[in-house]
């Protein structure tokens, strides 16, 4: 019996003459490769910013736009100051995507069931949003209920906190003004039974500088 030929040999043999493999020279001229490794060029880069004291100062300007971001934050875009007062009702029922069960796995509400998150967790205090660059809206929140929560979307949370020992917080990125439809500010959201009721007030205008 003849011993079995590799496949990759068989596949060779099977092949015709014109497509085995052929020594044909050298053709044109041949380089070495030359290209440094990424990582090399990534440690040396970085071991040249730290010689040179670029890293140092590129740390600092993170601090500072970090710190600069914290105090100020970026401004809630497309709000303007109310030039005229209206109200509108809020429903916060949502339609569950998914059932909603115990630890234990027993049911609690089945998917497509509207919930009304108010008829577990009452909205206890208002929610004012406010331009905390504006005197007179900090002005109109600090009249309100006491409790209420005081949003900004614009201004400076840090430093209306020290001055008006009162907490403020701020809407990032607009998520709860978009939320409610607000559209201008001073604005108050407080709970009316089942629904939310959503107010923008109108201020006196502003005086002109003299």
């Amino acid at each position: 019996m003849r011993p079995l030929l590799p496949l990759g040999a068989l596949l060779l043999a099977a092949l015709p003459a014109s497509l085995q493999a052929r020594d044909y020279g050298q053709r044109g001229a041949v380089f070495p490769v030359i290209e440094r490794d990424l990582l090399e060029q990534i440690h040396t880069r970085l071991a040249q910013m730290e010689k040179s004291g670029e890293t140092a100062k590129l740390n600092q300007e993170l601090k500072r736009r970090t710190i600069a971001r914290v105090n100020r934050p970026d401004p809630v875009a497309g709000l303007i100051r109310a030039h005229e007062s209206r109200s509108w009702p809020f429903d916060p029922t949502i339609t569950l995507a998914a059932d909603i069960r115990e630890a234990k796995g027993e049911l609690i509400h089945a998917a497509g069931t509207r919930v009304n998150p108010l008829d577990s967790v009452a909205l206890r205090v208002p929610l004012l949003f406010l331009d905390g660059d504006d005197p007179a809206q900090i002005a109109w929140a600090l009249r309100q209920d006491p409790n209420a929560k005081l949003i900004l979307v614009k201004g400076a949370p840090l430093e209306l906190m020290k001055a008006r020992q009162r907490r403020f917080y701020f809407d990032q990125g607009g998520n709860l003004t978009e939320k409610f439809g607000i559209r201008a500010v001073p604005a108050r959201v407080r709970q009316n039974g089942r629904v939310l009721e959503v107010s923008e007030i109108a201020l006196p205008p502003r005086k002109a500088k003299p």
